[in-house]
């Protein structure tokens, strides 16, 4: 974890492609989270990072990074890897027992979206609070869907 002089705090993490390392990775982003005071986003946030992390090992390719931005009023979530696939959400029935990972980003976070790599194989799923009002929002995912905040090299 670093901050930067005008204040973003940025956290990453290579991530292997082994689903038995959800857990502890969402355990690393609650202490993150928390070192930067911003626990009251602990719980979504760590749920998004499981879904997204869990897609980009079960359907991505490696290398696989999760990253985390907080800056002047809001917090990133990106989770990137090399597969060529892009994540899309699916008309599941009431009796499904998969496939809701997207639904609930969705449900979860004030904006989320995929940004394709630039020269590259892959993409970024990134997700997007407020830290003012992690919980006031409308669901729809609105906030920029479908494009990163700024260029970035991930």
């Amino acid at each position: 974890m670093s901050q930067m002089s005008d204040g973003l705090r940025v956290a990453c993490w290579e991530i292997p492609g082994d689903a038995s390392v959800v857990g502890k990775v969402r355990a690393m982003v609650k202490e993150a989270l928390g070192g930067w005071k911003l626990s009251g986003l602990a719980d979504d946030v760590t749920l998004v990072v499981g879904e997204l992390l869990a897609n980009a090992i079960s359907y991505g390719e490696p290398p696989i990074r999760v990253s985390l931005w907080a800056g002047d009023g809001d917090l990133f979530v990106w989770v990137t890897d090399h597969g060529p696939g892009q994540p899309h959400r699916l008309d599941l029935g009431l009796d499904s027992t998969h496939g809701r990972g997207l639904a609930i980003v969705a449900a979860l976070a004030h904006g989320h979206g995929v940004t394709p790599l630039t020269g590259a194989t892959g993409k970024t799923v990134w997700a997007r609070w407020s830290h003012s009002s992690a919980r006031h929002h409308d669901g729809s995912g609105s906030g920029g869907e479908g494009n990163l905040p700024w260029d970035a090299v991930v």
